[in-house]
């Protein structure tokens, strides 16, 4: 089965090799009919602590890493991770 990948804004940056991503989804609402953005935030595993507050990265589910991080940083803007 293929892993998720999902793309989102890094909120936080300050744990050790944790980023906090978050991740915007837009859908119609089923009643009024207007397209509606709920937002979600995931702990991503940042090996290389390369992630910045601001930047737009790529996350990718993975192998449980701790209690929260199920997700690991895959790409990110002016990053090589």
């Amino acid at each position: 089965m293929p892993k998720r990948i999902m793309e989102g804004v890094v909120v936080s940056a300050k744990q050790n090799k944790t980023a906090i991503v978050r991740v915007e989804r837009t859908f119609t609402h089923p009643v009024m009919k207007k397209i509606v953005r709920r937002s979600k935030k995931y702990h991503a595993h940042d090996e290389g602590n390369v992630a910045v507050e601001g930047q737009t990265v790529t996350i990718q589910e993975c192998t449980p890493k701790s209690k929260l991080k199920r997700w690991e940083l895959v790409t990110g803007e002016g990053s090589d991770a």
